[in-house]
Order: C-alpha cells, then structure tokens, then sequence
C-alpha cells in the first residue's frame, strides 16, 4: 500500500489557462489492494487528511473507489468499526461502492466539471478517477475541480473582457480613419476636379496653337537658319505628334486619380447611420481600384459582373468586406507564389509536375449574380444578390475553416494579422444586412468567400435572372 501524491505535500495552485486539463491538477495516487484490512486504511486517511479516496486494485486492475466520505460513514455506523477494521476492504466495498467517473486525463477542466455536476446528488461530492495510461489511475478532489474551474471562469470572462475592448477600440480606429481619409479624400478632390475641368481647355487650346504654327509654315516659304536649328534642338515634328498625347495621357490620369479619390470616399463612410441605394459593381471596382497597387505584381483580376438592381446597404461598410476578402485572396496567392519561388531555387532539375505548377498564373475571381430560390431569401426578401470571391491559392486547412470567423483568431504571423477582418466582415454581412458570409475552401487548390445579400421586394428584379445553383 502507498501514498503518492505531490498535492499532499504542496497545495500551491497550478497555472492554468482556458485549455487546461484535469492532470495539470493536483491528483492522488492512493491505491491498495482489495485484501487490504479497513483498519490500515483508516490509518491512511487520519494521516492525511486531504486525501479524497482510495482506490481498489485486484492484481493491478481497477475495481472502484471508495471515497473518503463514505469510507468515515461506514466506520461511523453502528459496530462499523468491529466489522470493517479487521476486515479486507472489498467487503466494506460492497455496502459503499458506487459508479466512479472515470475521465482520460486530457479531458479538458471545464468538460470535467461539466461531467462531474451532472452525477446524481448523491454523487456530486465523489471524487473524479482521472486516467492517465492503460493501468493507471489517480484521485481528483471535486473540490480542487471547481476551484480550477472557477479561475477557467475568471480567465475567459478576462480575456471576452479585453477581447471587447480591443474591438471598440479597433471600431473607433477604423471610424476615426474612416472620416479622415473622408476630410483628405474632399481636400484632394476639389484641386483634381479643378485640374480636370481645364485639361479639356488645356486641349483644345493646344489645338489651336498647332493649327496657328502649321498655318505660319504654309505661308512663310524661307525660314531663318536660327529658326531651324532651334526646331532641330527640341525636335519640333515630334513636338507637335506627341503635345496632344501628353495631354491626353494627363487626363486619364485625372480620371483615374478622381475615381480613386471617389471610392477612398465611398469607403470612408463607415459610420453611415442610414440605409441607401448602392451599386455593388461600383463598391467592388472602387475596392480593386484602392488596392490596385497591390494588384499590379502578376495577379490577373477576372471580373464576371450580373445584371443586379440597386441594394439597400451601408456601401462604405460592404466596402470594408470587399477590402478584407480581396486582400485576404492577395495575401494567399503572394504566399503560394513564394512557395513556388522557393521551390524553384531549391530544384535545379524540375520534374514534369512541377513544369506545368511553374505555369500556374495567380487570380482572383469575382463574380456577381442573383440568386432566387424556393424558400424567401427572408421575410422582407424573395432573392439574394450573391458576390463571390474566389482566389487560385494554397487553400485553408480543413481544420480551422470553423474557427474562420472567431474573433482574433488568425493564421498570420505576430504583427501582421490583427484577427478582425473576418469576423469584422462576418458581423456587417449577417447583423447590420441581414446576409450570409459562407466559405468554400480546398487546400491546395484555392478559397471561395461568398456574400449572399436579401434583395427587398420593392426592388425590380432584372428579368433575366443569372440562377445560382444551390449547394
């Protein structure tokens, strides 16, 4: 017979985190044989007076337990001295035994505790058979299990309490930027607008100024050497090809520098306290347009655009959801191209398969569609408009696309992932639109994010309606 147990001789408190398990506890390896007398035992217990139980072995196989409680009850009946102390313990056993709990030991403290307050009552006090191997068994004391899972309590209730924190104070971060880049996005216009507004007279007095100059070299027949040499030195013929292409070139800049000032705004409108009509293809090229220099290294952007009517929305929050899933699809494909990359310098001599990975071409596809079904789309709606956002990359691994959306959970290393991009997006699509933000993913051969928004029947739907095959 013996007694091991480090919690008999240190009773200092674990650390413990939200996935602790029942063997980081203090446990006790008290077990002796059935032929055991009940007086030695009862020695044990007065020895040591935390011990919750003991255990009963018959040629090192489990037979039950015997808790400390019940152990004193019998010895305290009625002549339970005279019959159990000289007695083996298997028979004093058979009055007190009862079903133990018997939990592995990677079962997790909450779990435990679960389990062990769902016994009868009789049995809510008994202690907990903890397995740690084929054959072998130790004690936990209940209470040192609800005292581990009041400090799992007190951990989880911290951690919702910063988790909530951080993601005020990531939503006023995100509104404070929101009307900055507003505040910026309207002082920048207004000098584009005044550069574009004169690029069309910039033009046509150009224009006018060739036409002057081809006009003096009809009638004048003898031009002075001087005159010469100097349309020699700035290459006059080229000149008066290339003036008006410059200034063409100038304008499409403006415009292009208006359109993504125009969506900088759109998107800036995050704290938009209002329903009202948007353009979904405006709000995803106004996206693709913000993150075109990121776009701009290799990865091909197919657009596959519906017929799709006006939607009630927030447009700078849908925006938000557009930016996190393509830039998400950006961060996928540039990882794989540098796994391809590194593949290729470690490999001097490719093999077939890998010829034809060396050919893959990084992409992102959008399509956009309108989805009807039998059932309503929901009570205010009868269809979906459905954006889907599909990327060629490495996939996300089965084993986490559950936890995809939980708040803070994310795959990227420290410092580049904040984790409250898809939950962010998750919460505007289902809570402030009431749609549907789905995944599709393989590893290996690419991810697919898509959002299913209501269409409210007060909206004309286009007559030819793109299905969406249910999956």
């Amino acid at each position: 017979m013996n007694v091991m147990t480090e919690s008999s001789l240190n009773l200092t408190a674990p650390t413990l985190s939200l996935e602790s398990t029942i063997q980081e506890l203090h446990l006790y390896d008290f077990q002796v044989d059935s032929d055991c007398l009940g007086a030695e035992v009862s020695h044990v217990f007065e020895e040591n007076p935390l011990l919750p139980g003991v255990l009963l072995v018959n040629r090192d196989q489990l037979i039950g337990t015997i808790s400390r409680r019940k152990f004193l009850e019998q010895m305290s009946r009625l002549y339970g001295v005279e019959l159990f102390s000289k007695r083996p313990l298997k028979v004093l056993y058979n009055f007190a035994k009862s079903e133990p709990l018997i939990l592995p030991g990677d079962t997790s403290i909450v779990a435990a505790a679960r389990q062990s307050l769902g016994r009868s009552p009789e049995l809510v006090y008994e202690p907990v058979v903890v397995k740690l191997g084929s054959s072998t068994y130790h004690l936990l004391d209940i209470h040192q299990l609800l005292v581990a899972q009041a400090k799992i309590h007190e951990l989880t209730t911290q951690l919702l309490r910063e988790q909530t924190k951080a993601q005020l104070m990531q939503t006023e971060k995100m509104a404070s930027l929101g009307r900055m880049v507003a505040g910026v996005a309207h002082e920048i216009l207004n000098p584009v607008n005044f550069i574009w507004g004169n690029l069309g007279h910039l033009s046509r007095y150009s224009q006018d100024l060739i036409q002057v100059l081809l006009k003096y070299e009809q009638e004048i027949t003898e031009t002075s050497a001087e005159v010469k040499a100097l349309k020699e030195e700035i290459e006059f013929e080229f000149l008066l090809k290339d003036f008006p292409q410059v200034i063409d070139s100038m304008r499409m800049g403006a415009e292009r520098l208006k359109k993504i000032v125009s969506g900088l705004r759109s998107f800036s409108y995050m704290d938009e306290a209002k329903l009202r009509p948007a353009d979904i293809h405006e709000c995803l090229d106004n996206t693709l347009l913000i993150l075109g220099n990121r776009l701009k290294y290799g990865i091909e952007i197919v657009k596959d655009y519906g017929d799709l009517p006006l939607v009630n929305c927030y447009p700078g929050q849908l925006s938000q959801v557009f930016m996190n899933l393509i830039s998400n699809a950006i961060d996928a494909l540039s990882e794989k191209t540098a796994n391809h990359a590194a593949e290729q310098k470690s490999n001097r001599f490719l093999s077939q398969q890998k010829v034809v990975l060396n050919q893959w071409q990084p992409q992102i596809k959008i399509t956009t569609t309108i989805c009807t079904s039998e059932a309503p789309a929901s009570p205010t709606a009868d269809a979906w408009i459905v954006i889907q956002i599909a990327d060629n990359g490495s996939g996300i691994p089965a084993g986490i696309q559950t936890k995809i959306f939980e708040t803070f959970f994310t795959t990227k290393p420290m410092g580049q992932g904040t984790g409250l991009g898809l939950a962010i997006s998750h919460q505007i699509v289902t809570e402030k639109h009431q749609g549907q933000l789905n995944l599709r993913s393989q590893p290996g051969i690419g991810t697919e994010f898509e959002v299913r928004l209501p269409i409210v029947s007060a909206q004309p739907v286009p007559v030819a309606v793109a299905q969406l095959s249910e999956s």
